[in-house]
């Protein structure tokens, strides 16, 4: 069963504006996703939150790239090999994958 997309929008503390992404992204609900990104934070920085994410496909991994200069992504271990196979992780920041200490896509020193 497929589980409906739901977006909130709010802020950090600090001010940051994030948008919080619940359930199944795929072909039938990316451009939802991509009108929400265009709408927050009117261009600027915004941490996208997808740890309570249960599917991404390619049709969502579009949205994220097609943004992934101004976001920045907070992710299960769960979406870990699709963000590191798709190579997301490597143009993009994410945060909260790393369930085995790893970088979650990003190659440390």
């Amino acid at each position: 069963m497929t589980t409906p997309l739901t977006l909130v929008a709010s802020e950090r503390p600090d001010g940051t504006p994030v948008l919080a992404v619940t359930g199944e992204i795929d072909m039938s609900n990316a451009g939802t996703l991509d009108a929400a990104l265009t709408r927050s934070a009117g261009g600027g920085p915004l941490v996208v939150d997808l740890s309570a994410v249960d599917y991404l496909d390619s049709a969502g991994l579009t949205v994220l790239f097609a943004h992934a200069s101004r976001i920045r992504l907070v992710a299960s271990p769960l979406l870990a090999p699709v963000l590191e196979i798709s190579g997301l992780g490597e143009v993009t920041a994410v945060e909260g994958v790393a369930a085995d200490g790893g970088s979650g896509g990003k190659d440390e020193p």
